[in-house]
C-alpha cells in the first residue's frame, strides 16, 4: 500500500484518495465562443507524460480537499504535494524541469 501525503491530514493510504487528472489545465478565456472541437480538446485531451507530472488529487475519504501533487509516472513516487492556494510551479515550469533532466 502506498502512502500519499495529504497537505492537511498528513500521510494516508492511497485508497483514501481520488485522482482528479492533470493539473494546471487553463479554462477557456471566452467559453461562449469555443467551438465543439475546442471543448472536446479542453475536456478530453491531456498530456500523457512519462516522468514528473503535475496532477490534482482529492482526499475523498478524509478531509475531502483537493490538492496538487507532482508525481513520477514511471515510479509512482509522489515528489511534492501542495494546497491549491499555495504558490508553486506552473505546468510550464515542470515541463522545463523535465527537459533539463532528460537524457
Amino acid at each position: 500500500m502506498q502512502l500519499i501525503e495529504c497537505p492537511w491530514c498528513g500521510p494516508r493510504e492511497e485508497v483514501e484518495f481520488h485522482y482528479g487528472g492533470q493539473a494546471h489545465v487553463p479554462y477557456p478565456d471566452a467559453p461562449a465562443e469555443v467551438s465543439d472541437e475546442e471543448w472536446a480538446h479542453y475536456v478530453f485531451f491531456r498530456d500523457n507524460t512519462k516522468g514528473r507530472f503535475a496532477e490534482r488529487w482529492c482526499h475523498s475519504a478524509g478531509c475531502r480537499r483537493w490538492f496538487t501533487a507532482v508525481r513520477d509516472t514511471t515510479t509512482y513516487r509522489f515528489e511534492r504535494v501542495r494546497r491549491l492556494d499555495d504558490p508553486g510551479p506552473h505546468a510550464t515550469e515542470l515541463a522545463r524541469a523535465r527537459r533539463s533532466t532528460a537524457p
